[in-house]
């Protein structure tokens, strides 16, 4: 699969208005393009919230996202007796969570047949269970990721809520890549975390073997540095995201594992265009030649470099939703104009 320098998004944008958000994604990632998280319409659109509706034990008030089980075992056997069930409508992601996701898809909906066939891929996202579980703490205080019962109804039910959007746009006839947006998984390793590697890629061994039957590429977003060899030894994973613009000279350590990957069909999705560090002086030229010293470091250690660019995709290096307005669309043009250099010169 040939991806040379395609672009799309990490998730979220700082807009409120959906159609706005929408039209500057179709506009500067038309081949490539994803729904919208939109954290400034409503805190139900936050990173954690979004996907927490019809969670066991979840509740959002007045005072934000919380575990405040009413019946702990008796929200859990609810729960599991719809996972078993495969009940999609179930665990969707509704309007008042997701604005952005609905307004994408009525705007495909209403998109001539040329201009639906520019698109390559629809793009997904869903908090990753590791980040999702850490944000939201017990009735004693402490994260749910150290309770392995509630982790592991959280792992089903974001399965399915990659699911649904998977069944959702299927109707579209495009190749989907569901990417679960993980932060967390710079704290693996540290001796103040519960997680440990053989976690991750157990965690995300069940996740792929669940999407995989729908055709789907699955990714991983994580904006710092982690170990980057447990995903690229994850069986099942397709795409691993990594902010390139800070942490390109740690990614390329893992060569070996790399190289591996990419022979059985795995892309790296360099996340070029920085985010907080964005200016608007910096150029495609720059950005360019930051990926080229990159690969020039793999290719001397012994990995094809016509592979590394046909496996070669671009993003942001993480969401843009705390940013504002304009710094975001200049990064979205950046990254437009990145890409097109990427192809040209690369």
């Amino acid at each position: 699969m040939n991806v040379k320098g395609l672009a799309t998004g990490v998730g979220s944008l700082p807009f409120p208005d959906a159609e706005k958000a929408i039209d500057l994604i179709l506009r500067y990632l038309p081949c490539a393009p994803f729904w919208p998280q939109l954290p400034k319409c409503d805190m139900r659109e936050g990173m954690i919230a979004q996907f927490s509706e019809n969670l066991p034990g979840l509740k959002i008030d007045g005072q934000g996202l919380r575990f405040a089980p009413v019946d702990k075992e008796k929200e859990l056997e609810v729960f599991y007796e719809r996972f078993i069930e495969q009940d999609l409508p179930y665990f969707k992601l509704n309007l008042d969570f997701s604005r952005g996701l609905h307004a994408f898809y009525r705007r495909l909906k209403a998109m001539k047949t040329a201009d639906l066939s520019k698109i390559k891929f629809i793009k997904c996202q869903v908090t990753g269970p590791f980040t999702f579980c850490s944000g939201i703490n017990d009735l004693d205080g402490k994260t749910i990721l150290h309770d392995k019962v509630l982790m592991q109804a959280m792992v089903k039910g974001l399965t399915m809520k990659a699911l649904w959007q998977l069944d959702y746009f299927k109707v579209f006839g495009k190749k989907i890549i569901m990417f679960f947006d993980e932060p967390y998984l710079t704290s693996v390793g540290s001796a103040y975390t519960p997680v440990s590697r053989n976690d991750v890629i157990d965690v995300f061994s069940e996740l792929t073997e669940s999407l995989k039957p729908s055709g789907c590429l699955v990714g991983i977003h994580c904006c710092g540095n982690t170990d980057w060899s447990m995903l690229m030894d994850t069986a099942g994973i397709d795409i691993i995201n990594f902010d390139a613009f800070e942490y390109q000279e740690r990614f390329v350590l893992y060569a070996d594992n790399l190289n591996r990957f990419l022979k059985k069909g795995g892309i790296i999705c360099w996340g070029i265009v920085p985010t907080q560090g964005y200016n608007p002086n910096q150029t495609p030229e720059e950005l360019s030649q930051k990926i080229k010293s990159g690969l020039d470091i793999l290719v001397k250690k012994g990995i094809d470099r016509g592979l590394l660019l046909e496996r070669l995709m671009i993003s942001p290096a993480c969401g843009l939703g705390t940013l504002d307005a304009q710094k975001a669309e200049g990064i979205l043009n950046l990254l437009d104009q990145t890409s097109a250099f990427i192809r040209k010169t690369l």
